[in-house]
């Protein structure tokens, strides 16, 4: 009887028989119906295991009893292969009890040799079946990946607030040691605290980019200095076995770029290839020009190493979200390196062989680093005991606002709330400027600011301002005159900020 529905398009056949002749009817049953298949018959177990991997079948139909094998082996080395693939007995000594136990050990049909007429519809049914079950397992997976996402950004969001927050400190606290001491090597340990607080406070806010897509300042990167601090933070991790050789064609050579997500990239592959070399070898980081087939210049950054190398299944998998061939891997670090080159607006390529090694290349718009321009910072004007009312909820950035102020020649009130700000002003003078963090949960800074502005404080105001979030300016009241202070704070530009604020009173 010819088959109905939809096309199954060409399926791989595997019959489990010992007799040619009723493997040979069988395939011309299912072909006389007007299936489309190709076909192969095994009669052993390790025919069966090579054809498994060789022939990669739809399905397979076996036969329940043979000399020296049976069906119920035949089906236990299929659900071991593949638990999903449909198979089907076909027998001509099958009795009820036989049939009944077979669907318990996970045969999807059975059917008797002399009752042939319903193979080709039981092999299209258990065909379509099998494809549905796939199908759904796969939207499921991609439901569950969405779903694992989405909790990671939600933990993302928190700890990049809960780290910005305690990494302040060294942002803040330079300025305060510098204008403290003479001492130039102090002025040096201090620079280098600040720079670390800063990388740090980009890292934290990378972890918000990778789920959130966002594209993060850029800035002029020389790949010569890059290289130098990459490999400054590998010499700690390099076995004895393995050498690290950087090769930069120009000093020259330059890209646009966020300085500590390239950075980042560039550890990532490093530790993922020495990981590759368990027995040593050599990590090569090498940046060249290169021009493609368009005429356009392109920056080439390539991470080899001589390591175990992928498999072509490996690499078809190597950037999806959660995918690791490591033990305590966590799959994202590839798919982050992909997001942060493409937000550079380039791209990045794998080419690798099994027992000879990996290359990574990057791909990113290439520009020539030009002479280093310094600016040249006005002087700020000290304070005069001018009152500064600080409403903060970090208790650590309110301190250490409060001593750098206090510094400058500034009078200093603390509030780690509003309420408590509130209360103060009703007790003692109107300070001449308010600092206000923006997101305070108790009390908002635009509901702050305008019950400072009904008790009578017509002073100007300056608001804390988390940098990917913009509370606009006609929430506040229209009395106060509000200057907007973007984090991560650093005590140059808090001084400047308040001595400009103050001004325009």
């Amino acid at each position: 009887m010819p088959l109905t529905g939809p096309s199954l398009g060409m399926l791989r056949v595997l019959l489990v028989e010992d007799s040619p002749e009723d493997a040979e009817l069988m395939c011309e049953q299912m072909l006389d119906a007007g299936l489309e298949a190709s076909f192969e018959r095994v009669e052993s177990a390790g025919e069966l295991r090579e054809a498994l991997a060789r022939f990669a079948p739809d399905i397979v139909l076996s036969d329940l009893a043979m000399p020296g094998f049976s069906g119920n082996e035949a089906l236990q080395i299929v659900r071991g292969w593949h638990p999903d693939v449909p198979f089907i007995f076909v027998s001509g000594t099958m009795g009820e009890e036989n049939a009944v136990a077979a669907l318990h050990q996970g045969a999807n049909d059975y059917i008797i040799k002399h009752q042939p007429a319903r193979l080709p519809s039981a092999v299209a049914r258990a065909v379509r079946e099998s494809r549905s079950t796939i199908d759904r397992q796969r939207v499921e997976a991609e439901l569950m990946r969405a779903q694992r996402l989405e909790s990671l950004s939600l933990l993302a969001a928190g700890l990049s607030h809960d780290l910005r927050n305690i990494l302040q400190p060294l942002l803040i606290m330079p300025d305060l040691l510098k204008a403290r001491t003479d001492d130039p090597q102090l002025h040096h340990l201090a620079d280098i605290i600040a720079e670390c607080g800063r990388r740090g406070h980009e890292m934290a806010e990378s972890m918000l980019s990778f789920v959130r897509g966002s594209r993060k300042p850029s800035e002029q990167i020389c790949i010569a200095h890059l290289f130098e601090a990459v490999e400054l933070l590998l010499r700690s991790n390099l076995p004895d076995k393995v050498s690290l050789h950087l090769d930069v064609a120009d000093d020259g050579l330059g890209v646009d770029a966020n300085y500590t997500e390239l950075q980042q990239v560039l550890l990532n592959l490093s530790l993922n290839a020495i990981q590759a070399m368990p027995n040593g070898g050599r990590l090569t980081l090498r940046a060249a020009a290169d021009r493609d087939g368009q005429g356009e210049d392109w920056l080439r950054i390539s991470v080899t190493d001589e390591g175990t190398g992928m498999s072509a299944d490996t690499l078809s998998h190597l950037f999806n979200p959660f995918f690791t061939t490591k033990a305590n891997g966590t799959g994202l670090g590839l798919i982050s390196c992909k997001r942060i080159i493409e937000g550079a607006r380039g791209s990045i390529h794998v080419d690798s062989t099994v027992g000879v090694g990996t290359r990574f290349d990057l791909l990113l718009p290439m520009q020539e680093v030009g002479a280093d321009s310094e600016a040249v910072d006005q002087p700020i004007a000290a304070g005069t005991g001018q009152s500064i009312l600080v409403v903060d909820g970090e208790a650590t950035r309110l301190s250490l606002l409060g001593n750098a102020l206090s510094s400058q020649g500034y009078h200093l009130q603390l509030a780690s709330d509003g309420a408590a700000a509130l209360r103060w002003m009703q007790q003692e003078a109107m300070p001449a400027l308010v600092i206000a963090d923006a997101g305070s949960k108790l009390l908002s800074a635009s509901h702050l600011l305008g019950e400072m502005a009904a008790l009578g404080f017509r002073g100007p105001a300056l608001v804390l301002e988390e940098a990917d979030v913009t509370v606009p300016l006609a929430v506040f009241p229209p009395m106060i005159n509000v200057h907007v202070l973007r984090k991560p704070l650093e005590m140059q530009q808090v001084f400047r900020s308040v001595a400009e604020a103050l001004e325009t009173a």
